[in-house]
This record gives C-alpha cells, sequence and structure tokens, in this order.
C-alpha cells in the first residue's frame, strides 16, 4: 500500500467524521421522541385496527397504481410497436374497468 493511499483513506474518514459532527452540531433537535402525526401525539396504538372499508380502498388504488406502473412504459414504446400495443393496453384497461365495475356493484365506493 502506498503513502498515498493512506494518507487518502485518512482524509477521508476525517471528512465523513467531520460531516457528521458537524450534523451532529447544527442539526435541530427533536422535542419529544415518540411517534409522529403531523405535529401532535397519536389518539391511537399504531397497531390499532381499521375500519374493513379501508381496505377494498386501498386495493382500488393498488388497481390504478399498477395501472400506472404499466402504462409508462407502454408510453415510450407504443410510437414503435404501433396499433397492436394501442390494442393491447386498451385490453388492459378493458380489464381494469371490469374490475371497477365489480367494486362499484359490490359497493366498495359506498362510503357510509
Amino acid at each position: 500500500m502506498g503513502i498515498g493511499l493512506v494518507v487518502l483513506l485518512i482524509l477521508l474518514a476525517a471528512g465523513v467524521a467531520g460531516v457528521y459532527g458537524v450534523s451532529r452540531i447544527l442539526a435541530p433537535r427533536p422535542i419529544a421522541v415518540g411517534p409522529f402525526l403531523s405535529g401532535a401525539r397519536p389518539a391511537e396504538h399504531a397497531l390499532s385496527r381499521f375500519h374493513v372499508r379501508w381496505y377494498a380502498v386501498t386495493l382500488i388504488f393498488l388497481a390504478f397504481d399498477m395501472e400506472m406502473v404499466f402504462m409508462y412504459p407502454w408510453a415510450l414504446v407504443v410510437a414503435e410497436v404501433g396499433p397492436v400495443a394501442l390494442v393491447e393496453m386498451f385490453a388492459f384497461l378493458g380489464l381494469l374497468l371490469v374490475g371497477v365495475l365489480y367494486a362499484w356493484r359490490e359497493g366498495a365506493f359506498r362510503w357510509v
């Protein structure tokens, strides 16, 4: 190991330690250590039970989220692939629409 590499490693360690030291000195101190909920203490435990309607909303959100995950790469290649890509995307959107219509029929969008 050359002397230059040793000096470089020492300077690197000193730089990292210096950054951590400055951060420790200048970083704001938390008022209280504990769960944080928009500046207020939470009213219930983090593992409390949620109403069952939230699970349906979560599944619907995931369906639309997955739609966006698949539509972004499709949008990048649709011009290269041509009409076949357009037909495939509308078939995919049709399947998602069937899922949304089923959720609607089952009352997943009712909030009462």
